[in-house]
């Protein structure tokens, strides 16, 4: 009898293990698929959504697309092959990368994007958006301001395939080209990268050596372009106006060196992007298809507050 009751509780024992494990093995895994990693601003993206999703007891790995659509297709093969069961998709190209979300939706795997837009809205389970539009407005107006409403002008454009370089540049021009004293003399891609918008601006100052001010698309090439003005001892004359948030640029803000950026926050749709996914996995399937988050401008004015 004794025997019996021993062999049942090592059953049991040997069972509810069985169970524990199975239930281990099965927890959600959460990919963190960024565009690129080359760039602090997506760092802290992609790590703060990965360190959220690991609070909440999922595993979490991050990909990094090095801004090619082809890698971020490989990345999504992948991701669907190796079983994952969420994917946080910081977009490569608001066009080309449609096709690798719909793989995965294909699969049955939620795609959640931060940041970028996709030009689809049957593809991503939701979108976590910037509102870079109304941003930039606020930048526009600052611009406006700090060069009290003329001078010469360059910008200098994220990648063409990404519709936050859109947005961005259409909610500057809705202020800035209502002022015909202010002159644009050059519009160029830095691909939202620090050295290429250094050698952008390099190349353009030497057609226009006399402009008043540079309009980056983002705080990597606000840097770059920082770089450029310094390198010709213009740093102080040429005012620099970015967008992100950035650490470097906030500081150069502090140091008078650069006029303004619109303050992204990262960590907000990173959040949001891990919470959706979890609310997914406990049974919700309707999603908003884009969820705004606010810019605010960063100047002298406020940076105290940064």
């Amino acid at each position: 009898m004794k025997i019996k009751q021993l062999s049942l509780v090592i059953v049991l024992m040997v069972l509810i293990l069985g169970c524990s494990s199975k239930e281990k093995a099965e927890k959600p895994k959460i990919a963190v698929v960024v565009s690129t990693l080359n760039n602090p601003w997506f760092v802290m993206l992609a790590e703060s959504a990965a360190e959220n999703a690991r609070k909440l007891g999922y595993e979490a790995k991050i990909f990094d697309s090095q801004n090619n659509p082809a890698v971020e297709s490989d990345n999504f093969e992948n991701l669907i092959s190796s079983g994952y069961d969420a994917i946080l998709l910081n977009p490569t190209d608001s066009d080309g990368s449609i096709s690798s979300i719909l793989k995965a939706k294909t699969a049955g795997i939620p795609v959640f994007c931060m940041d970028r837009e996709v030009n689809a809205d049957d593809a991503a389970t939701s979108q976590i958006l910037s509102d870079n539009y109304s941003g930039c407005v606020s930048i526009g107006i600052e611009f406006v301001k700090e060069l009290k409403e003329k001078g010469k002008y360059v910008e200098i454009l994220g990648l063409v395939g990404d519709n936050n370089t859109w947005a961005r540049s259409k909610g500057f021009h809705s202020v800035v080209d209502n002022f015909p004293n202010l002159k644009m003399v050059a519009q160029q891609s830095g691909n939202f990268d620090r050295t290429k918008a250094m050698e952008v601006l390099e190349t353009i100052m030497q057609a226009n050596p006399d402009i008043d001010a540079v309009f980056c698309g983002n705080d990597a090439m606000a840097m770059g372009a920082f770089q450029a003005l310094q390198a010709t001892g213009k740093e102080y004359k040429v005012k620099i106006f970015g967008f992100d948030g950035a650490g470097d640029v906030i500081e150069k803000i502090r140091e008078k060196k650069i006029a303004a950026t619109g303050m992204q926050y990262p960590k907000v749709m990173a959040q949001t992007a891990v919470e959706f996914a979890d609310e997914y996995f406990k049974g919700r399937k309707i999603f908003p298809q884009r969820v705004p988050v606010e810019v605010e401008l960063v100047n002298a004015s406020n940076i105290k507050d940064y």
